[in-house]
């Protein structure tokens, strides 16, 4: 891959130069010290993917990243030196259509090797998203579970999956849905682990419903959101209860939205909603499927709207989709639902 780095500091640049070189598949195509550097650069030479850093003088990287989306398209990885300290900017940058963030390696540190080796990690995923097919439609093995016992019938159930642009999507979708809103919500967003707790935090300072991490066994319960508290793929045993897996290992997808909506096809009572938000890829796209079929209502948002149209595209060319909807509208959509 071209990889772009965008950094103000000389230090960092090197040390993240010298980790992309140790790959020969992948190549520094330029280097710019600032968010406005990085946008003119990109509209001349462009990369497969951008190393952006969040805090610089003349533009930052929330800036920059917004930018770039919006006249040159291309991946963007967040690279920065204090990720816990800049979780806000992180979810701006993600909403912006940011993929995922890393911390900026450092030589001569304790843990250096295993930092560079997890920015390479990063790399290679957003590369496999870049390089996967469009026409693929292999469904991701479905968890195994028996048929769910007989119970009352479970509350009404919204499922929402997001990947690229998704923070900023959640917030337009959530912001919508009143404080006593008569249905469970469980939403899968592909993050790092590092964010996950934030996301939560930063979504309850938006939103008038509660937001709340998921532990293992918890159930969706009426009137709370509830937000993954890893990077494990969440899935719906038969009690209707959540739970964390590593499994599919071979799934890139960290949380799978198609893993956790075929989980609940077959283990939740109730009327499901699902929902599929801007993102790269196709991840989302099969589960949406497995929903409709089953007689749920799905709904995906449209490529105008759509910060990266991938996994919403993925869905509307699989014909998952009851309705193709622009952010804006989706969470009103979902409350009139609710309402028949």
């Amino acid at each position: 891959m071209k990889i772009g780095i965008v950094n103000d500091s000389v230090m960092a640049v090197e040390v993240l130069r010298r980790i992309i070189v140790t790959c020969p598949e992948h190549q520094v195509a330029w280097c710019a010290a600032n968010g406005a550097e990085a946008v003119a650069l990109c509209h001349q030479t462009p990369p497969d993917l951008v190393l952006m850093d969040l805090l610089m003088p003349v533009m930052d990287g929330v800036e920059a990243t917004r930018r770039i989306m919006k006249t040159t398209p291309c991946a963007i990885l967040i690279v920065t030196a204090s990720v816990t300290g800049n979780s806000s900017l992180v979810y701006e940058a993600m909403g912006a259509g940011a993929l995922d963030v890393v911390a900026t390696p450092v030589l001569g540190l304790s843990g250096a090797g295993t930092a560079a080796n997890e920015l390479l990690r990063k790399i290679d995923i957003i590369g496999k998203l870049i390089g996967c097919s469009p026409k693929s439609t292999r469904r991701p093995k479905p968890h195994q579970e028996s048929k769910p016992p007989n119970r009352p019938q479970d509350p009404p159930l919204i499922v929402i999956g997001a990947s690229t642009g998704g923070p900023q999507a959640l917030t337009t979708v959530l912001t919508k849905f009143p404080a006593n809103l008569p249905a469970a919500v469980v939403i899968v967003q592909h993050m790092d682990k590092k964010f996950t707790h934030g996301l939560a935090t930063w979504l309850n300072h938006q939103v008038t419903m509660p937001v709340k991490i998921i532990h293992e066994k918890d159930r969706p319960k009426k009137g709370i959101i509830l937000v993954p508290s890893t990077e494990y793929h969440l899935i719906m045993t038969n009690s209707g209860s959540l739970i964390y897996s590593q499994e599919p290992v071979d799934n890139f997808y960290h949380p799978s939205v198609d893993v956790f909506f075929q989980s609940i096809v077959k283990n939740w009572t109730g009327k499901i909603i699902g929902i599929l938000l801007t993102g790269m890829g196709r991840d989302g796209a099969t589960g949406l499927l497995s929903l409709k079929e089953e007689g749920h209502h799905t709904i995906a948002q449209d490529e105008a709207t759509s910060v990266v149209y991938g996994m919403p595209k993925a869905a509307m060319q699989l014909n998952a989709t009851k309705e193709i909807l622009p952010i804006h509208e989706i969470g009103e959509r979902i409350v009139a639902l609710l309402g028949r």
